[in-house]
């Protein structure tokens, strides 16, 4: 049966104490919406639908560049969970199907729970999503008879026996949308903050006759972010099972927690990560890959071989092919180095494309911003870049060429041709000592002016 995915999101998050939606505050470098997105992606689903309020412009335009087949509707009164998931009805018009509603603020929400909620679906009317909690304090409670939902109680309503119960509710729920809607459209708003609650659809479909189950996760697969510290206390928990994982996968870590990775981070098997470096999204690393200390990357590929760092920055569209080396103090953007190209020292390469086997050294600069637009530098292969040599893009360095050290090189270099640019040095003898004793002179007179 097809999917669809309806994504609570229109919270303001006023403990977060922020002006951006609660949503899109970040873990792992991508907002907790991606995050839920992601978890629903697991099924393919036919409609996504996310529920916006506060800052409903910056939620959808999110949702959208994660995914554009995103529809948003908007919840202009937050008058509770039932309430918001009544506001995707019309954007799953002629949609038929099941319909699971997961939450923009529980970021944690794994593929395999997901596939196992639309595996109960089939069994029955309603899915709940629940965890067995290790301190249940005012969740609300599952009442289980046996593999039968019978009745979610909150906290407050429960007795002491329902209390003692530890099956807690994460509120994600599934049900054919038909059903879904005709069970929602009968709840009502009579408790004490008069909101439409979406949980109170399980008791009106044991009434009607219909079965409902639960289904469980681990309960730190329900961890909501309502907070700054919570946000905080997630970005620890991903970071976690990611080294966790990384190290399982055969990357080697050799200082775990000082390495931080993206949500899309991909580094492949007897790559070795050196203490303190940080993955920005997108980045792919090759496996036999060596990442220095103190390096970040980001939008980037690295390939097989390949060694970064230390100290290194790549950033978006960096591509470093096999056995390239990139050293300390090396930044690279929108650039490809061929294969066993090397910038070992305080370099800038920009919009660029570096041949195999090329050496650029220490100090070169690739200059390749006008002020008003990007400019490209094209070095051949098996090139030698004299050390602090200034490219002025646009540019083409010829294969095997070469460049002076200290050279600004402004115009084309053909291959096997040697470019020097730079002014006539001129000895003056003697010319520094009277310099010399003129400076001290001048240093005197203004201490003893000084007083």
């Amino acid at each position: 049966m097809s999917t669809a995915m309806v994504i609570l999101a229109a919270g303001m998050g006023t403990r977060m104490n922020s002006d951006l939606p609660k949503v899109l505050h970040k873990v792992a470098g991508a907002p907790l919406l991606v995050h839920a997105m992601k978890s629903g992606a697991a099924l393919d689903p036919k409609k996504l639908v996310i529920v916006a309020g506060h800052g409903a412009d910056e939620v959808a335009k999110a949702a959208r560049d994660w995914d554009d087949r995103a529809e948003v509707v908007l919840q202009e009164e937050q008058l509770g969970t039932g309430h918001a998931v009544l506001q995707a009805r019309a954007a799953l018009e002629g949609f038929d199907g099941d319909v699971i509603v997961l939450y923009g603020d529980t970021p944690f929400i794994q593929p395999e729970t997901i596939e196992n909620i639309a595996a109960a679906r089939a069994r029955n009317d309603v899915v709940v999503l629940g965890f067995e909690a290790a301190d249940p304090g005012r969740y609300g409670r599952l009442v289980m008879d046996g593999d039968t939902l019978d009745r979610i109680v909150e906290f407050k309503d429960a007795t002491e026996e329902e209390r003692a119960i530890t099956l807690c509710n994460s509120g994600i729920l599934a049900a054919e949308k038909s059903t879904l809607f005709r069970l929602l459209d009968e709840v009502g708003n009579d408790n004490a903050a008069g909101e439409y609650y979406l949980p109170d659809i399980v008791a009106l479909a044991r009434a009607a006759g219909l079965s409902a189950t639960a289904v469980t996760c681990d309960e730190a697969e329900t961890l909501g972010v309502n907070s700054r510290a919570e946000l905080a206390g997630a970005e620890a928990a991903f970071q976690a099972r990611a080294r966790a994982e990384a190290l399982d996968n055969g990357v080697t870590l050799t200082a775990p927690d000082t390495v931080f990775f993206a949500h899309d981070t991909v580094i492949g098997r007897d790559a070795i990560v050196e203490p303190n470096v940080i993955f920005g999204p997108g980045v792919t690393v090759e496996s036999g890959a060596l990442i220095r200390a103190f390096s970040h990357l980001e939008g980037c590929h690295v390939s097989r071989g390949a060694t970064v760092g230390p100290y290194a920055r790549l950033r978006p569209g960096a591509e470093l092919a096999e056995d390239v080396h990139v050293g300390n103090f090396v930044e690279i953007k929108n650039a490809v180095l061929d294969e066993g190209a090397k910038a070992n020292h305080l370099s800038y390469i920009g919009d660029a494309h570096v041949g195999e086997k090329t050496n650029i050294g220490a100090g070169t600069i690739t200059c390749n911003y006008d002020g008003v637009m990007k400019h490209k530098t094209e070095i051949g292969a098996q090139a030698f870049i004299g050390s602090n040599t200034m490219l002025v893009a646009p540019v083409k360095i010829g294969n095997r060429a070469m460049t002076g050290s200290g050279s600004v090189i402004t115009a084309d270099v053909e291959d096997d041709a040697l470019a020097i640019a730079r002014g006539t040095q001129v000895n003056k003898p003697g010319l520094a000592a009277k310099l010399r004793e003129i400076l001290k002179a001048k240093k005197a007179k203004r201490d003893k002016e000084a007083g």
